[in-house]
């Protein structure tokens, strides 16, 4: 799924984002309308009429793909379930959901929300299409373009390969009728695979019918479902692995704690050094004041770390996700990702008493995959 983008602006509480792959789909698009389908179908247009009439479809397009999404967001939320950003990227959109439905029933009302409101757009765009008078044609072929896009981008969203809405609906079932969620997202997930498979021998074959762009376009589409349904099950399966352990249980403890007034160069040879730790703790006696990592070190040219203190290089306490002892280590996994941090402090009663990490949780999670537990 894509990371990082253009913030656009936030609707209903949610961050919108342009991933900067959707620039490419959206000039595509804006081309192949140009170019084919409306010269096509309107062969009395003139240039200028298509191409406003194309960036209208294309814009209107992606704003129903927002909607799309939009809708699973607002499903979600009403369920309890936290949404971070909606990202438009080259693949269409993608709902950043913090965390799995609790129920099947909640995955099913989730799944199903997006394509329904493709549906009706869809509905309304023909509606529109159908109402209007001869005279209006630019507006009525660009509602036509809409009415079918949006239902076929509603039915292929509803093809039963994961993690694809249709895929959701399926492990939504299978969920409900084994009673697990690890199992029901590994059955789906396979159906992913297997679908992006067979797009992707669709589109060798269109490749060599002539249809080089059409084929390219549908393999490329099942190499992301590949991925995606693997990676989606990978993360469950993580999930379901560290479900049930504390941070407690896998905790570095013997933390090296760093005064804040010492420069750069007395950190690096007298504690990094020497350890081989990266990433070290900030603070005064047992108050914890930041965290200091390699990646902060590096932030400064090394001909100033014999001037710079620590204090001035370090990540401050309050921009520090921390974790309590009893937490849950699927959560540790889930801000680890969603931070995009290596490391996380564990306090309690407002004194650090160890780290947690990445490499604390794979340790953990080879250690029981050896086991065979």
């Amino acid at each position: 799924m894509p990371t990082g983008g253009i913030p656009i602006g936030r609707l209903f509480g949610i961050s919108l984002m342009l991933h900067y792959s959707w620039f490419f789909i959206f000039a595509l698009v804006t081309w192949v309308l140009i170019t084919s389908y409306f010269p096509i179908a309107y062969p009395d247009w003139s240039l200028t009429t298509s191409i406003i009439a194309s960036l209208a479809a294309s814009l209107l397009f992606f704003s129903s793909v927002l909607a799309h999404e939009m809708m699973h967001s607002i499903v979600a939320r009403s369920s309890g379930i936290p949404v971070k950003s909606i990202t438009l990227f080259i693949f269409g959109g993608v709902a950043q959901i913090s965390e799995e439905p609790r129920e099947p029933k909640i995955e099913l009302r989730i799944a199903l929300a997006g394509p329904l409101a493709s549906i009706v757009l869809g509905g309304i765009f023909i509606g529109v299409w159908f109402i209007l008078p001869a005279r209006f044609e630019e507006v009525t072929a660009i509602a036509f373009w809409l009415g079918w896009i949006n239902l076929v981008l509603a039915g292929f969203n509803l093809l039963p390969g994961f993690p694809l809405d249709g895929g959701r609906v399926l492990r939504s079932i299978l969920w409900w009728r084994s009673g697990n969620l690890r199992r029901a997202t590994k059955w789906a997930s396979n159906t992913g695979r297997g679908l992006g498979l067979i797009f992707i021998f669709g589109g060798i074959l269109l490749v060599f019918f002539g249809f080089w762009l059409n084929g390219v376009w549908l393999a490329f589409i099942g190499w992301f479902l590949i991925n995606a349904a693997a990676r989606s099950y990978k993360q469950v399966a993580l999930q379901h692995m560290l479900q049930g352990y504390t941070v407690r249980e896998i905790m570095n403890r013997d933390c090296l704690i760093v005064p804040p007034d010492i420069t750069i160069d007395k950190l690096v040879n007298e504690y990094i050094l020497p350890s081989g730790n990266r990433c070290l703790v900030v603070a005064t006696g047992s108050r914890l004041q930041g965290l200091i990592t390699l990646q902060n070190i590096r932030a400064f040219p090394r001909r100033q770390w014999a001037d710079k203190k620590v204090a001035e290089a370090m990540t401050p306490l309050d921009r520090i996700k921390r974790v309590q002892p009893d937490d849950d280590l699927a959560s540790v996994l889930k801000i680890l990702t969603e931070q995009d941090v290596n490391q996380l402090p564990v306090v309690e009663d407002g004194n650090i008493i160890g780290m947690v990490g990445r490499d604390n949780l794979l340790s953990f999670m080879n250690a029981r995959n050896r086991l065979g537990i």
